[in-house]
């Protein structure tokens, strides 16, 4: 989350860089989780099967 805090903040400090692009570049990432959410969601799952499987060796 920090990264996306930190692209605003060099979106917000240069000129020129409207709410148009910053509305685009939201946009097109939005779009991305949409169209690949199916696999995220099998690697969120995959991911912490595989953290509660190894907790349970310690």
């Amino acid at each position: 989350m920090w990264r996306m805090r930190y692209v605003l903040k060099k979106l917000e400090e240069e000129d020129g860089v409207g709410v148009v692009e910053i509305i685009l570049i939201l946009v097109v990432l939005i779009g991305l989780v949409i169209i690949f959410k199916s696999q995220l969601t099998s690697l969120v799952q995959n991911i912490f099967s595989k953290i509660v499987s190894e907790s349970a060796g310690i």
